[in-house]
């Protein structure tokens, strides 16, 4: 039997942003529901009946934790899927709607814009200020260019935590059509108004991967955009699974109820934020107010982001770099770009509900180290 050596790191996860541990609310749930919820929702004997009144349980939690309508609340294979459909269904029927999205959006807004340009609509992005904020005047101002058939905006930013005045940008532009990208703020901010559609993700709140949540407004000019079978409903959604979508319920409530550990990492977000701003040559970005409780990020001078994850995470830290979720592209984050900051040499720190001051103290006492030694190897 071979043991771990004595001087093995602690490991520290630090990507939640990435991906949150299951929740033990979600653990509790799961094994059950699969025994019980593995039939086909849409089947009309009694396993299947069962699987729909969970499904259904699962949905009325789902609205009532972010406090929308049980009938908006339709589940997806992925937060990305969410996306693709949000933004997409809302202009299935206008093949040339011009589609508006921030600079900072995530890369599936990107993509989906880019999939409805090629297809012979418009797809524009918009400048934001220095802390990734997409400014209502900037939206007020696209509009004197030409009717604007939907506009994607996100919650908060994926990358940089940035909150966006979701409220202002809807008064400045009432007759738009509303995407809002709410995966990064689910559990961890209160849905926002103004919306027509939106896309949550449920690993971000500690539900389990492979369950994303969309909502689609009754009034909402919604229409699938992709092909939908006799099996699937009228969202194009076939078999749903349905314990993933009762432990992705379960760890939303838990979360959404849970204040005191969204103030605590909130104090140690602002601990990290102060003590990594004192370095030499490091810039740390975003909102320092309007922003996620539980994330952080900031960009090394001189020093290669993947280097920098590298050296943390043979020290026992998991944290991000570059663009947050396209990392393996090895391309500078375009968020980073578009707000005019250092692209290079960033890392993005997102906490656990378990993270303790413990933790962030060993990790801020490793970083002054690792960058001494990263710059020390190109001659610094």
């Amino acid at each position: 039997m071979t043991h771990p050596p004595t001087d093995a790191p602690i490991e520290t996860y630090l990507d939640t942003a990435s991906g949150e541990p299951l929740h033990p609310a979600a653990l509790e749930v799961i094994d059950r529901a699969r025994a019980v919820g593995y039939a086909d929702p849409r089947r009309l004997h009694q396993p299947g009946r069962r699987s729909r009144m969970l499904l259904d349980n699962a949905r009325a939690s789902i609205a009532e934790s972010l406090g929308v309508r049980t009938e908006e609340v339709t589940f997806t294979p992925s937060g990305t899927h969410a996306v693709h459909l949000g933004l997409l269904g809302l202009v299935s029927r206008r093949p040339e709607a011009r589609v508006l999205a921030g600079a900072v959006e995530h890369s599936a807004v990107m993509h989906a814009g880019r999939w409805h340009a090629d297809r012979g609509g418009r797809f524009e992005t918009l400048p934001v200020d220095p802390t990734g904020r997409l400014e209502p005047t900037t939206v007020a101002a696209a509009l004197e260019g030409g009717p604007i058939s939907v506009l994607a905006v996100q919650t908060a930013n994926h990358e940089v935590g940035t909150i966006q005045p979701i409220a202002e940008i809807a008064e400045a532009a009432p007759a738009v059509d509303l995407f809002v990208d709410a995966c990064a703020s689910g559990g961890r901010l209160a849905l926002p108004d103004g919306w027509a559609t939106a896309a949550l993700s449920a690993h971000k709140w500690g539900g389990p991967a492979g369950v994303g949540v969309l909502l689609v407004r009754g009034r909402a000019r919604w229409h699938a955009p992709f092909p939908v079978d006799d099996r699937a409903d009228d969202r194009g959604i076939g078999f749903e699974d349905v314990a993933g979508a009762l432990a992705a319920a379960a760890a939303l409530r838990a979360v959404t109820d849970d204040q005191a550990t969204t103030a605590r990492q909130r104090r140690l977000v602002d601990r990290i934020r102060g003590a990594v701003a004192a370095l030499p040559d490091v810039e740390v970005v975003g909102d320092p107010q309007r922003r996620l409780p539980h994330l952080v990020t900031f960009s090394c001078l001189y020093i290669d982001g993947e280097a920098l994850v590298t050296e943390l995470d043979r020290l026992g830290f998991s944290v991000a770099s570059g663009s947050a979720c396209t990392a393996s592209t090895l391309e500078p984050s375009h968020v980073l770009a578009a707000m005019g900051v250092l692209t290079h040499g960033n890392v993005r720190v997102s906490l656990t509900r378990e993270t303790s001051e413990a933790d962030v103290e060993r990790f801020l006492s490793a970083l002054p180290g690792v960058l001494a030694r990263l710059r020390s190897e190109v001659g610094l």
